[in-house]
Parts: C-alpha cells; structure tokens; sequence
C-alpha cells in the first residue's frame, strides 16, 4: 500500500483548500493508466487522445499547434474570463513558492530556469520580477536566467512582444521554438524547470517527464501546475457543467474559436488525477514528488526533484 503524508491548510490567497501529498520513489503509476486502459499495445503506440478525438501520435502536435496558434491573440484575455482572474492568483502562488530570490541569495547568483510550455510569458515574468535585483545575470552565466520553451511559434511572439513592452533583455530571457519531449537542452542544464497548463498538451506525458528531469541539474527543481480533479462531488458537478456549457460559449464569443476551447475542456477531463500524476513524476525518476490542491481541487502544483 502507498505510503502518504497529508498536510491540510487553508489557502486564503486562492479561496481553496490546499492539500499536500507525497509518495515514495517506488510508486507506480496505477493501472487505468497503464496499459489496462488501451485497448492492445498498437493502440498506446500508434493513437493518443487528443480530447474526446482518438488520433494518431504524429498528429496530436499539429493539432494542438493550431488550437493554440488560433487563440493566441486572446490568450490572456479568455484566462481571465475562464477563471474569473483566479489564474493570476494560482501563478504567483506557484512562482513565490518556488523560492527563486532565496536560491538567488543562497548561491549569489540568480538560478537558471526553464518554462516549458511558456508561450506568452506569464510564469516567465513573474520569475523575472521575483529575481529583479539579479538580472541580468553575470557576463560569465552559461546563457540568459530565464528561457521560455514552447513548441507554437504564434505564443512566443506574443511572449517576445511582451518582455519588449518590459524591457526585459535577451540577456535575462530569451524563448525559444522546442517540444517538450525533445527539450534542445543539454542534461542539468538549469536549476528549476516549470510547465504551467501545458503538460496535458504534450503528446507522450511520461517522455515530457524525463525529458523535463533530464534538463534539471542534480537536486534542481521541477514544477507543474495543471487543471486536476475536484474532489467534492457537489463542487465537481457544478465546475463540471460550467466547462462543458460555459467555456466553449465563452470561446465562441470572444476568441471567436468553439472547437478549440471545446478541445481545453476534454483535456481537462482526461488529464490525470492528483495521485496518477504523483505517480507518473515518480515513474519519471523524480525524487520526493508531491502536490498541493489549489481551489478545492482545480488545479493542483506537483513538484519533485532532479536526483542527487
């Protein structure tokens, strides 16, 4: 039986409550997400769910690639529409809990960190201001503090646009054009690596993963936040009626886009749950993975370390 550790506080900053959980490096992933839940190996090698649609791996990227070159423009105005603004919250909660201005004081330098998935720069600028008084780094740093990773052209240009209107220097960030399964970094190469609403997006979950590992230095950290599971069945009912019948009108209205905000909430229903995704870092040869519930549920945080 897995072992856990539970620790339960109330979250003033996101209105939820927080739960953290932790299981040891031997947990496996369970088995509905294994391969019980195929229906023969050609299925989980060849066809991958691209929300309710069931197509083929090589696809699923260009699908995704044009859900979000779509709705680019209007990303960060259908966040805040969608959350209600509560998306601003769950970000500086997950950037200030990283710890980045101790780790900079700690080492005397600012860390490296990479932000998968990071298009449009939200987790990238908060880090930024949060490692204000070290950027830019050093003359001798290995490269910029900070590098947005994306594989949608279309979100990096919004996120380029943007450190522009801050004056941020290609010296403290830089984004860059990658796939999360094949990251163009070289092993240990940062300090953190972040991936925020993204990592349901990525065709092979457990090929990110590694990946995600392979880049951190030893002992550096990683952290996702991603929609997950409400757990109260009432909460669950209501938060589950509004995606279906709210989210895709609300995409049709604004971004002028159904389909790609009808494919955000099936793969926020297929996403893994709190504890399969525990599991999964686990699998992915994270050290000490866990996660904390943010808003009953919502979304959660879960985080592990780069083995030692």
């Amino acid at each position: 039986t897995m072992r856990r550790l539970v620790s339960l506080r109330t979250s003033a900053r996101t209105g939820g409550l927080t739960a953290s959980r932790r299981v040891p490096k031997t947990a496996r992933p369970p088995t509905r997400w294994s391969s019980s839940s195929a229906s023969s190996s050609e299925d989980t090698t060849q066809y991958t769910q691209f929300g309710a649609r069931r197509v083929a791996r090589d696809e699923k990227d260009g699908l995704v690639s044009g859900v979000f070159t779509s709705v680019a423009s209007r990303y960060d105005v259908m966040n805040d529409l969608m959350s209600g603004g509560l998306h601003r919250a769950w970000k500086d909660r997950f950037v200030r809990d990283l710890g980045l201005g101790a780790c900079a004081r700690a080492t005397g330098r600012a860390p490296r960190l990479l932000d998968v998935a990071g298009g449009t720069g939200d987790i990238a600028f908060r880090a930024a201001e949060a490692l204000a008084t070290w950027l830019p780094p050093d003359a001798d740093a290995p490269g910029p503090s900070i590098v947005v990773c994306d594989a949608n052209a279309a979100m990096l240009d919004v996120g380029r646009k943007k450190a522009a209107a801050r004056s941020i220097s290609a010296r403290s960030m830089v984004f860059e054009v990658g796939n999360a399964e094949r990251l163009p970094y070289e092993d240990g190469a940062f300090d953190f690596v972040t991936i925020s609403f993204g990592l349901r997006n990525v065709t092979d979950m457990d090929a990110g993963l590694r990946e995600m590992r392979r880049v951190l230095r030893p002992g550096g950290r990683f952290a996702c936040l991603e929609f997950s599971t409400v757990r109260d069945p009432a909460l669950r009912t209501a938060y589950a009626a509004y995606s279906r019948l709210v989210i895709p009108e609300l995409g049709a209205r604004v971004a002028r886009d159904r389909a790609s905000y009808e494919y955000l909430v099936e793969s926020i229903e297929r996403h893994p749950d709190q504890l399969a995704l525990l599991s999964r870092l686990a699998a992915a040869g994270f050290v000490d993975p866990s996660y904390r519930d943010m808003t009953f549920g919502v979304v959660a945080v879960h985080t592990g370390y780069a083995p030692p």
